[in-house]
């Protein structure tokens, strides 16, 4: 599986997600500054609350153009068994039921799925706790994680 092609998809959601962040924190910003919704007496928040929707707005943009960035500076490698699973790497674990799952571990946009050569791909950063957990695993490896109070055991089946 081609990792940079996979960098290449991640990347192209993000920048979809950030055009979309986009025009909604510009509508945000456009509500709030609206003379509509300028204050009529100490009771009227309708104004107040259009201008925390367009900073939490503006914010989301922020953090995806931080995401983006991190993606554009990824230089995914070959796995090195010696440094065991590292950043840009591509894992397939499987869980105690046996469901096999395929993760690429990246900078940041944790939770996005994308698909590759009829493969369901999940990203997961070094800051959760399974990423933590991977970090310098290799195939065979155990990894062992609590969830929700609930502790899940994967096996590491292969790393590139």
């Amino acid at each position: 599986m081609n990792k940079i092609l996979l960098q290449q998809l991640i990347l192209d959601r993000l920048q979809a997600d950030l055009a979309l962040a986009q025009r909604a924190a510009l509508s945000a910003y456009e509500a709030a500054t609206h003379e509509e919704n300028i204050a009529e007496n100490k009771y009227d928040t309708l104004g107040l609350e259009a201008s925390y929707l367009a900073a939490g707005q503006a914010r989301r943009v922020e953090e995806i153009r931080q995401a983006v960035a991190a993606w554009e500076n990824l230089r995914p490698r070959p796995f090195d068994a010696q440094q065991g699973i590292q950043l840009g790497a591509l894992v397939w674990l499987v869980d105690a039921q046996g469901n096999e799952h395929c993760l690429f571990l990246g900078p940041d946009g944790a939770g996005l799925k994308v698909r590759l050569d009829e493969q369901e791909i999940r990203v997961i950063s070094p800051r959760a706790p399974l990423g933590q957990r991977m970090l310098g695993c290799g195939a065979g490896d155990a990894v062992e994680v609590r969830i929700g109070g609930n502790i899940q055991l994967f096996e590491v089946l292969r790393v590139i």
